[in-house]
């Protein structure tokens, strides 16, 4: 093996290995268990984030796990279209390079751009996962628009039509006037922006009472002025007073003089404007449920472009065409995109004396987070799945535990968004994607099929009869949510949807559980059925991770100039590519100068290579129960010297044990006491481990393995091998070199899931010693946890001889004893089976702390002069340091000490206790100089006891001269 570490040696050509052994591929052993993961599908628009990275670690650690306990395992993995996503970019790249925009082109013509455009980056998004290490079974690939997804797709569309679950209706929307589609409300960010608010005066047109005060107008106030040309009511609160008695009258709607209604409705707040609300039933979602309320007309009054309309679109309150009003639009206002429309609008207002005063005012936006644009809601026809009806069921698998979420609060907001569930728009008005499979004829009647033939062939409809298919494709939420059973063949009844659904468990972020996991409940749950006709749930756990952030806890982002790309960790990269990769392509340029100082600051030297091992092993460290888990570039240079560590000792183990015959072995008595002690504390480790990696928590699992290997292997049992064969006897040193050997293997195997790469980079030459003649590491038995092999006296022993031997270490780095030094160790209060360990690992003991003698005594012995006394665990040991330093230089050296550590100890607590600090400073850096303190405060006290020890001696000392 090599000398030094050198993971870009060893990962491709591995990966390379085991794919083209199919060690990714299912053992397809129908006598074993099956454990199936679907990898959520990743957007083909470009490159993996820290996200991606972090989500599919967990999984292959899981898959991995699972493939080593015999299991027969899938996991699935695929790409998704990501509609509006991929389209959005495929309209900048066309428009940057051939100055033109969709609308330039045909359909197909334009499909097929991004056709090839997604030929060319899928491979990017597919390598990226390779680099990764990801053992999904790639003669599996799917994409969301393959044809056989697409036969699911339109299946899937099909049945809920023909159950009367999807339906078409002119509703509101949010509509994104730059994409020109409507959006979820779940795609909407809510801004806080500066804006105004606008008081404006509305006629009153007719008076059937008496009024006192003689009033002409009620005035409203709204932020979006424009929209009165689509009102057709003002509300008022029933319980107002100064209003109540306008209920049933009208007003006249300024520059359309529209009539329109008063009406009476508690959406009228009495503590907020003026208590007179204009409605505006097709550009307002409140408004559209007042105008629901009171059957009142809707006008539309933009076109699908965010301009106004030439005339306006005006529909009775079931959405259908109405004449009830003019549906002239004043020629000022025509074409007028929002901004200006808005501005021409308060000053027309103005002009006729209704403007009655502006505030300024700080108002919640909504945005496109596609676009960015200002979201408009718009009244448009669209296709609807009744998700309503489709919600129980999905709630009582999740109450009944038969679905699981991990950790378990997110089950709660799981409940409360479906209890609160409303119709899911399908419809998208875009050119990529599923075509929504619905044709019409020439009447507009509708019909639903997979293609114009099949229809034809059902519904008897002659080649004379033109019919033309709907325009909008299905949400790619749609097809994303038939993910765990389309891509194992549904609807056929396929072998792979019988072994491997309902799947194990889906790894996911909290963000996406409304988007996509509660769908592909309840969507699995309608349409996939056992053979009782009993609805199969698609997946049993549903493991939900925190939102990788960068170190000070912000999101990651392009704008801020934070993100980072987790090859550029595994392979490195310099400070100028990693300034360019961060400030190209930016939506807002002025932002890069601000990026390239802040990248500069956080990486001087650009980003050394650690390998994809090393920052596996960080993401597993990280993956805590948290919502938000800050990314640590400290950390990840850690687990990069964790991987070293490990290739070292293996090299250690591999060199001495070159030409040895390995055998199997059972613990006996008549082992050494360290290697019953590894065994029994690896037999612990096993048992610690699987229960972490079973219950989810990854981060556990990190922290077991690490303290493990670098603690108890590497720290303690390596070093007392090194004795061991040095010092013992033939027999002991060829039974230890068997252990040493078979606890490295196992422990590769524990670790194998974590860090693949190096771990089968070792394996490959430990088996040889072996004789075992498997081909991968993949594919070994996980190491299972032996309830016999467990000794609690042999744990508690070795704690004791620990406790020992850190103890004399700590004696000699505080006192600056050298280790050509030799002490003498005297033991006190010992009992018979402790006197029995040191007799038994006499040998190591003297050797590993640089011992002339050790000794028990009896409670009677005297102390030597000068000695160092601790007591561990009730026993007393005793070190004489009288003839090994000189106590006046010693004394001079600690006072010397103790004066700097004073100085810093002042320091920092000036800064403490100085308010501007605590008021200004980061929550972290007031943490880390309140631990400083607490450290030096604790050197300070050893310090303080060691000069009292010399000064003690020094002062009998000096007395005894004085008398004599």
């Amino acid at each position: 093996m090599e000398k030094t570490y050198n993971p870009q040696d060893i990962e491709e050509s591995l990966y390379d290995f085991w794919e083209k052994n199919g060690y990714f591929k299912p053992s397809n052993d129908l006598t074993k268990p099956s454990f199936c993961i679907m990898m959520p599908p990743p957007n083909i628009t470009g490159n993996l984030h820290m996200g991606h990275a972090f989500q599919q670690t967990i999984m292959d650690i899981l898959i991995r796990y699972h493939r080593m306990q015999g299991k027969n395992t899938l996991w699935q993995v695929g790409t998704d279209h990501a509609g509006i996503a991929t389209q959005v970019l495929v309209e900048r790249h066309i428009y940057l390079t051939e100055n033109k925009n969709k609308k330039d082109y045909h359909r197909n013509d334009f499909v097929e751009k991004i056709w090839s455009w997604k030929n060319k980056y899928n491979v990017i998004v597919t390598k990226q996962m390779r680099r990764l290490g990801n053992s999904v079974d790639w003669d599996r690939e799917k994409f969301t628009l393959d044809p056989d997804i697409c036969h699911a797709v339109k299946e899937a569309f099909i049945i809920f039509y023909k159950d009367n679950l999807i339906y078409q209706k002119k509703r509101l929307v949010h509509w994104d006037s730059k994409l020109e589609t409507v959006i979820s409300d779940l795609e909407v960010e809510h801004r806080l922006i500066k804006s105004k608010k606008w008081f404006i005066r509305y006629p009153i047109f007719f008076n059937q009472k008496k009024n006192n005060h003689q009033i002409k107008y009620l005035t409203v106030s709204t932020t979006r002025p424009e929209t009165l040309l689509g009102d057709t009511a003002l509300a008022v609160n029933p319980k107002d007073e100064n209003y109540n008695q306008f209920i049933g009258q009208f007003v006249i709607c300024p520059l359309v003089n529209r009539i329109i209604p008063i009406v009476a409705d508690k959406y009228a707040d009495l503590t907020k404007g003026t208590g007179c609300v204009k409605i505006t039933p097709a550009h307002d979602f409140n408004d559209y449920k007042v105008g629901l309320r009171h059957q009142l007309p809707m006008i539309n009054i933009f076109t699908f472009d965010g301009k106004i309309k030439k005339n306006f679109d005006i529909y009775n309150y079931k959405g259908q065409i109405s004449d009830i009003h003019s549906s002239l639009v004043p020629s000022k206002f025509q074409n007028l995109d929002i901004i200006s429309a808005r501005i021409k609008v308060i000053k027309e207002i103005e002009k006729i004396g209704l403007l009655e005063k502006v505030e300024e005012c700080d108002i919640l936006t909504p945005h496109s987070d596609r676009s960015g644009v200002i979201i408009q809601p718009m009244l448009t026809n669209q296709w609807y799945l009744k998700t309503s009806k489709l919600a129980n069921l999905a709630i009582s698998v999740v109450k009944e535990k038969k679905i699981n979420f991990i950790p378990p609060q997110y089950e709660t907001m799981y409940l409360s968004w479906m209890n609160n569930i409303e119709d899911w728009c399908i419809s998208r008005q875009l050119w990529w994607g599923h075509r929504i499979p619905v044709w019409y004829d020439c009447k507009k009647n509708i019909y639903v099929g997979h293609n114009e033939s099949e229809i034809r062939k059902n519904y008897n409809i002659s080649n004379d009869i033109k019919l033309t298919q709907d325009e909008d494709v299905l949400d790619t939420w749609f097809s994303s949510g038939l993910w765990t059973f389309s891509t194992l063949g549904w609807p056929k009844k396929t072998k792979f949807l019988k072994i491997f659904h309902s799947t194990d468990v889906l790894v996911s972020g909290f963000d996406i559980i409304f988007f996509w996991i509660a769908r592909m409940i309840m969507l699995t749950m309608y349409l996939v059925k056992d053979n009782f006709g009993i609805s199969q749930i698609p997946f049993k756990n549903v493991y939900i991770t925190g939102l990788i952030r960068d170190e000070e806890g912000q999101k990651m982002s392009k704008s801020k100039g934070n993100v980072i790309d987790p090859l550029d960790m595994i392979d490195g990269i310099t400070l100028n590519n990693l300034i360019k990769k961060r400030t190209n392509n930016l939506l807002r340029p002025q932002l890069s100068r601000k990026i390239k100082e802040r990248t500069i600051k956080q990486f001087p030297n650009g980003i050394s290579p650690t390998g994809t091992d090393a920052l596996r092993f960080t993401f597993c460290a990280l993956a805590s129960n948290t919502r938000d888990i800050k990314w640590d570039m400290s950390r990840l240079k850690g687990y990069r010297n964790f991987c070293n560590k490990l290739w070292n000792a293996s090299r250690f183990v591999l060199i001495n044990t070159k030409n040895h015959h390995f055998f199997s072995f059972k613990i006996n008595d008549n082992m050494l006491f360290i290697n019953k002690w590894i065994l029994i504390e690896f037999n612990k480790v096993v048992k610690l481990y699987r229960n972490s990696l079973d219950s989810y928590r990854f981060d556990v699992s990190a922290n077991i393995l690490y303290d493990f290997t670098w603690n108890t292997f590497c720290d303690w049992y390596l070093e007392f091998v090194k004795l061991i064969i040095k010092f013992g006897s033939s027999q002991d040193v060829y039974y230890t070199k068997n252990i040493l050997v078979d606890i490295l293997e196992q422990l590769l195997k524990l670790l194998h899931p974590i860090i693949p790469f190096i771990t089968e980079t070792i394996w490959q030459r430990i088996k040889k010693i072996k004789n075992i003649k498997e081909k991968t590491i993949m594919l070994q038995p996980f190491p299972k946890y032996n309830h016999l092999f467990f000794n609690e006296k042999i744990l508690s022993d070795m704690s004791w001889i620990k406790k020992i031997i850190i103890s004399l270490r700590n004696i000699r780095a505080e006192m600056n004893i050298s280790t050509k030094t030799l002490l003498s160790l005297f033991l006190k209060n010992v009992s018979f089976d402790q006197e029995k360990i040191i007799q038994e690992n006499f040998l190591l003991l003297k050797n590993i702390v640089h011992l002339d003698k050790i000794e028990v005594v009896s409670k009677k012995y005297k102390e030597p002069l000068l000695s160092i006394k601790k007591i561990i665990d009730g026993v007393e040991i005793l070190i004489p340091i009288f003839n090994i330093i000189d106590k006046k230089i010693e004394l001079k050296r600690l006072n010397k000490e103790i004066k700097n550590i004073t100085l810093k100890i002042v320091s920092v607590k000036e800064k403490i206790l100085n308010k501007d600090f605590l008021r200004h400073a980061p929550q972290n850096i007031i943490i880390k100089e309140q631990e400083k303190l607490k450290n030096l405060n604790q050197i300070y006290s050893k310090l303080s006891s060691q000069i009292k020890i010399f000064n003690n001696f020094l002062n009998k000392n000096n007395s005894s001269r004085e008398k004599i």
